[in-house]
């Protein structure tokens, strides 16, 4: 059986304005990120080394991407959302094959945890 969970934040900013900092966030909260040329973004996380890249589309709100660290492999649908002068941010997370349940449900308590984190640092932008 397939597990999934969706969480959804509403920004107190306009959507152009949310996905362009979604996409500058990576070195804000994780001092150590940097940008290889092919476009994935290299950090170290509390599991070690991990890599993200975006597969966006500004004009449609997608910022899909893709997250790999030395557990897991997440292919992660986000959308962005316009509502009126905020913007709600949405991502559905679906439980890697490699994940037992309760990694996966330690995982979700952790994104939410980054999900608050990415709220205050979008609206400072």
């Amino acid at each position: 059986m397939i597990r999934s969970r969706t969480i959804s934040i509403l920004v107190n900013r306009k959507t152009g304005d949310t996905f362009d900092a979604i996409l500058n966030c990576p070195p804000k909260m994780m001092p150590d990120a940097k940008m290889t040329p092919d476009g994935w973004w290299s950090f170290s996380t509390p599991r070690g080394n991990a890599r993200l890249k975006f597969n966006e589309n500004k004009s449609l709100g997608i910022l899909d991407h893709m997250f790999i660290d030395k557990e897991s492999k997440w292919n992660v649908p986000m959308r962005i959302v316009s509502s009126g002068d905020e913007s709600e941010v949405i991502i559905t997370l679906i439980k890697p094959d490699e994940l037992t349940d309760e990694q996966f449900n330690e995982r979700m308590i952790e994104i939410e945890q980054v999900f608050g984190n990415m709220k205050k640092i979008i609206e400072l932008y």
